[in-house]
């Protein structure tokens, strides 16, 4: 296990880019610990490996996916985002209770939380929609991150029109969260709702608008018509 964070690590210091060690920071407001990597390197290198770590039993898959998330590097968070969706196969209900831990304990910022959420947990829901109960409660945590990812883990179901109801229950929670990571994240949601179910979401945030912060109403109405988006941001 420790030969292939070895590898793994000595490749990801081997491609770092200039322009991006430059440029990653400022898309952060909080402090983050990176290599410098561009994206599409990391998902390389993350199927270059993913071909000897599938292999492992899904105890040791784990344990390397929390000694990637311990270093604290976003792109070694990107790694375990690029492997897990190719393990959903494999996942049981009982594995969200170690996606919680992993999000309590390690995500710290937009980038590790959305690439995360949105394809292992969403595709944990997918696969087993008991789940959703447990990711709805992480709406009420005092920890950003899980609230925020109470949203975005809902992110690719909602693009093909599921679970709207779930999504609006989620968004109740969230509605008046004073954190700009939370507001944007079920704003994203209920954009990607909208894609199927416009009326609903246009009905949603106008009886909603007099206590949904700005920024969520804004991401909430992206996609739709100019003169939806006109009426949902009149003050009342």
């Amino acid at each position: 296990m420790n030969t292939i964070l070895e590898q793994i690590r000595q490749d990801l210091q081997a491609n770092t880019d200039p322009q991006t060690q430059k440029t990653f920071q400022r898309f952060f407001k909080e402090q983050v610990k990176y290599y410098g990597v561009k994206t599409p390197t990391v998902g390389k290198i993350a199927k270059k490996y993913w071909k000897q770590v599938q292999t492992l039993s899904k105890q040791a898959i784990f344990n390397l996916c929390e000694e990637l998330y311990r270093s604290d590097y976003t792109e070694e968070a990107f790694i375990v985002a690029f492997w897990l969706p190719n393990y959903v196969c494999n996942l049981e209900p009982a594995d969200l209770a170690t996606f919680k831990a992993w999000i309590e304990n390690y995500i710290d910022n937009w980038a590790k939380c959305d690439g995360f959420c949105n394809h292992t947990v969403g595709d944990l829901i997918q696969k087993y929609p008991q789940v959703l109960g447990e990711v709805k409660s992480w709406a009420k945590s005092g920890n950003r991150w899980l609230r925020r990812a109470a949203a975005v883990s809902l992110i690719v179901p909602a693009k093909k029109g599921c679970f709207l109801r779930d999504a609006f229950e989620i968004c109740d929670v969230l509605l008046a969260d004073e954190d700009d990571m939370v507001q944007k994240g079920y704003g994203w949601l209920l954009k990607e709702e909208s894609r199927r179910h416009q009326k609903e979401v246009f009905e949603y945030v106008v009886k909603n608008k007099a206590d949904m912060p700005r920024t969520a109403l804004r991401y909430a109405i992206e996609l739709m018509p100019k003169e939806l988006k006109v009426e949902a941001m009149k003050k009342d």
